[in-house]
């Protein structure tokens, strides 16, 4: 589904990622942790276009991204990506003044062009499955932060991507809403979603993830199954890590 290919992403003199390069098959949940500074959120907005890099390639499908890739003249091959690679971000970004189901149908309506009714449909279908049925008519400011996070994973299902990045999606929540949202993400790994999850919880990567990548330093130190990679690992980094997480 996904092929990065020795990605190296600068900002000035300031090395970001060297050289991270992996594959991602359909239904696969790849967690990304790691201590911070360790590129993680950059190498995801790489993976849609949201940042240029300097070196390698990414492919979705028929489409790849490289450092040619020029925003302007390149808008219809970001738009297609965009379709196929959905983003979750840690502060939401709902339309403020949009209201649940409005912030839902805007983008298919306009890009797809599908109808209001067909739209309305899949959004209650999706609003339903992430818990949040009743909230329809809300407004951004009048829900808690779970629920804003569990409408904007709505929103990114709504396009229908192949594949959804999350960038720690739970970062900005308190513990009881981060569970919440965390229980929505492990029922789409379930029904097959692919994901690619910036994550600090390190039960979701353990229960949750096929595999798990450990950044540190701008590279893919260690990468493995959650059982090896938590049970057995083999990086000095990784070691220090999880015992600072409290994961070992």
């Amino acid at each position: 589904m996904m092929l990065i290919d020795n990605l190296f992403k600068s900002f000035g003199r300031l090395e970001v990622l060297k050289g991270i390069g992996f594959s991602v098959a359909p239904g696969s949940v790849e967690a990304i942790i790691g201590p911070s500074g360790g590129g993680k959120s950059t190498f995801l907005r790489c993976l849609n276009g949201l940042e240029p890099f300097q070196s390698g390639r990414v492919t979705m499908g028929a489409h790849t991204l490289t450092p040619d890739t020029d925003a302007r003249r390149d808008a219809a091959l970001l738009q297609s990506v965009r379709k196929k690679v959905g983003f979750v971000f840690q502060q939401f970004n709902l339309f403020p003044h949009l209201t649940v189901m409005e912030n839902l149908i805007e983008a298919p309506i306009l890009v797809y062009n599908e109808s209001v009714e067909t739209a309305r449909a899949r959004a209650k279908t999706l609003l339903e499955r992430v818990g949040m049925a009743t909230k329809e008519d809300a407004r951004p400011r009048q829900l808690s932060g779970g629920e804003q996070q569990r409408v904007a994973i709505a929103r990114a299902l709504m396009m229908r991507p192949d594949a959804v990045l999350f960038d720690e999606p739970t970062s900005a929540l308190d513990p009881v809403m981060a569970g919440e949202v965390l229980k929505v993400m492990a029922e789409l790994a379930t029904a097959g979603q692919t994901m690619l999850v910036v994550t600090h919880s390190m039960n979701f990567a353990l229960t949750v993830a096929t595999r798990v990548h450990v950044f540190a330093g701008g590279k893919d130190v260690e990468s493995g199954s959650p059982e090896q990679v938590f049970g057995a690992p083999e990086h000095e980094t990784t070691k220090a890590f999880l015992r600072q997480a409290g994961a070992v």
